[in-house]
Order: structure tokens, then sequence, then C-alpha cells
């Protein structure tokens, strides 16, 4: 495993993210401990020593299972731990508090490692400074609760600039960052920024909830052949993302022992500027042929769901989504019809606009549901 200095902490360059872990059947509460384990055990075992979760993360459920795994191996102490405090969640100064506390108990431990607001932006970064959260969390870093304080980010890159110029005790930020989102939220300009006021750089999303890996067109076939070295796609978006020199972790969501075994072993090659000027100009070519096919842009972070609704938000994007990419209507089309329930399909969505309001990628989703149904839906296909 290679290793990175993140705030004079010497973590691996892969950290283990808790997010989209093995579930029994389709409730993303009902974690398949065994599976998990074992992915934790053989990343644990092979170098990985930053996990990650958050509050909300497999519907509360994530930090319940990290803290019984890390309790359970005696691992505590062996590992950098990170959760995030939800600031939709504070609706008045109390409330942050009693989370931080629900979190420490949660995760059987008496202090982060890593603290992070969770996904701040625009109107978060107010509610920061209206309830005193960067007080508070002060508080605790000098009563030892928590090592190092930073944020995650899902803005656009002035409020990302904004929040890091009005507060000078950031210690690191956690962008969303992958060869095809040099320009979206935070961006590269936004990576730089950090990297210049001496904050340390952890990247979420580097394969972009998995869109990277998938089998891409013909056209972006004829890309990828072109590299000199054959990678697989998902190595090749990894090694992209550790080319940068001021990135000094990145987040892997997995949800299966081989996507680790698969993850660590690319993460074993890792270097800074390991990447020609003709295969990052090969990366270039293919973003511009993505971004002409991908309409909508949606990673699966299901933080629009739960709907109030039931609609299973992010499936349908992605049923849709994948079938603009792919050129495969009639596949995402059973997909829609046999594995999304009557009372879960778009044509159910009262555009109460809830969903919209917590989307981190700023997407117009209730447009988007109507077009997916209008197009995947065919009764004859229902179960």
């Amino acid at each position: 495993m290679k290793y990175r200095n993140l705030c004079g902490e010497k973590v691996s360059v892969l950290g283990f993210g808790a997010m989209r872990l093995p579930t029994k059947g389709k409730e993303t509460k009902n974690i398949d401990t065994e599976q998990s384990e074992a992915m934790l055990d053989f990343a644990l075992k092979h170098g990985v020593n930053y996990i990650d979760t958050a509050y909300p993360y497999h519907g509360g459920e994530s930090e319940n299972f990290v803290g019984e795994y890390l309790k359970k191996k005696n691992l505590r102490k062996d590992i950098f731990l990170a959760t995030k405090l939800p600031m939709w969640k504070v609706k008045e100064k109390g409330d942050a508090d009693k989370i931080f506390q629900e979190q420490l108990q949660k995760l059987k431990t008496d202090y982060f490692d890593f603290y992070l607001l969770h996904a701040l932006g625009k109107k978060s970064w107010e509610k920061v400074k209206n309830f005193d959260i960067l007080q508070f969390c002060e508080e605790q870093i000098k009563a030892g609760k928590i090592k190092h304080f930073g944020f995650s980010f899902h803005d656009k890159n002035p409020i990302f600039k904004k929040i890091i110029d009005e507060y000078d005790k950031w210690e690191f930020c956690q962008i969303q960052y992958n060869y095809m989102d040099v320009e979206k939220q935070a961006g590269r300009k936004g990576l730089d920024y950090a990297a210049a006021k001496g904050l340390g750089i952890i990247v979420m999303e580097p394969l972009r909830g998995g869109q990277l890996c998938k089998e891409p067109p013909k056209e972006i076939k004829e890309l990828w052949n072109k590299f000199s070295k054959k990678r697989s796609y998902p190595d090749a978006a990894l090694q992209w993302v550790w080319n940068h020199e001021n990135v000094q972790l990145v987040l892997s969501g997995m949800s299966t022992l081989e996507q680790v075994k698969e993850n660590i072993i690319t993460a074993e090659k890792s270097e800074v500027d390991s990447l020609s000027q003709n295969e990052l100009d090969i990366f270039n070519k293919i973003r511009k042929v993505y971004k002409s096919r991908r309409p909508i842009g949606c990673t699966s972070c299901k933080y629009c769901e739960p709907c109030p609704e039931d609609i299973a938000i992010s499936r349908i994007l992605g049923f849709y989504e994948n079938y603009k990419i792919y050129d495969d209507l009639e596949r995402n089309q059973k997909f829609y019809n046999n594995f999304i329930k009557p009372e879960n399909k778009a044509d159910n969505c009262v555009e109460c606009g809830k969903c919209e309001e917590k989307c981190p990628q700023g997407i117009n989703i209730m447009k988007w549901l109507e077009k997916a149904h209008n197009k995947l839906y065919k009764k004859s296909l229902e179960k």
C-alpha cells in the first residue's frame, strides 16, 4: 500500500468509504455484515488505514456497523476514523451536540480522527455561521474529541472559495473529483485553491458512483485503445486522480470483496505524475465524448432519498442515464418495469421539490423523472 501525508498523518492513498456496503435485499439499512466485515478485513490487512462513514449512510446504519466492527476486532487505534455532521439535521444550536454525542456512541469511540461538516454549500454555510457550529467544533478539538477538522463540499466553485476564505482553521476538505468532473463543483480550480491555502485534500466519487467502471460505447472504446498501457476502466480512473500531487487520499465506496481487491492492486501502483501528457490528452477526449452523451449527471449518492412519495429516484435516473449512454433502451426498460414497483415509479411524483433541495449535483430531478417514465415505462413488461 502507498501512503501520503494528510494533516501530518500517514494515511493510505485508498480510503474505505462505508457508503455502498453490500446489503441483504434492497433495503439500504440491512447491511450484510458478513460480507462487509470480510471486505474490511481484507482492506485493513492490505494496508488501508482510513475508514470514512457519515450519519445518513445506509439509512443511519453505517456508523453502527463500523462501530461494531472496530469494537469486535479491537482495531479502533489502528485506523483513522472519519465521520460527518449532517448540517441539514441541525435546526437549532443544541442539535450539533446531540448528533455529535450520538455519533460517538454509535461508532463506540471517544474521538474522531477526522471530522467533517457534511456536504457544505451556500445555505448550509450560512447555517454553520448562524448556529456557531465552528465554535462548537473548536470546543470538541480542545476536548480531544476531534483530531482534524474539515468539510465535504457539494456546490459551485465560488462558494467553495468563500467557505475556505471565511474560516482560517480548516485542515482539510473533501471534494468530488474525477476525470469527468474537472469543472463541476469545486473542480480542478478548487483543488488547486485549497492546496495553495494549505488544506489537505480528500477526493470522493473518483469513479462517479461506479459510472466510470462500466463498458463504454464504441467511440469511447476506440479512445481507450490508444493508451500505451492497457488498464481496466476503474484502474485508469483512479490512477488519473492519484496522478495529482495535491491529492492525499482517494475514497472508494466499495460494494464487493472483488472491488476491494482490485482497488488495492490499483492503489499499490499509484504515483504522482505517472501519466504521460498523451494519456492525459486521451482522458480529455474521453470526457468530451461522454459529456455529449450524458444528459443528467446523477452519481447515485442518494442524498435525494428517501422520497416522501417513496419514489426510487436514484435507480430510475440511473436506468435512464444508462439507456442514453449505452444506447440500450430495451435492457433498461426491463429493469425499470421489472425491478421498480408501481408505487415506486416516477409517475407518482407530486413535484414537492424536496429531492432537488437536497441534490448535491443541482439536478432538475422532477423533469428527469417525468422523461424517464415516459421513455422507460412499458406496461407489458410489468410483473
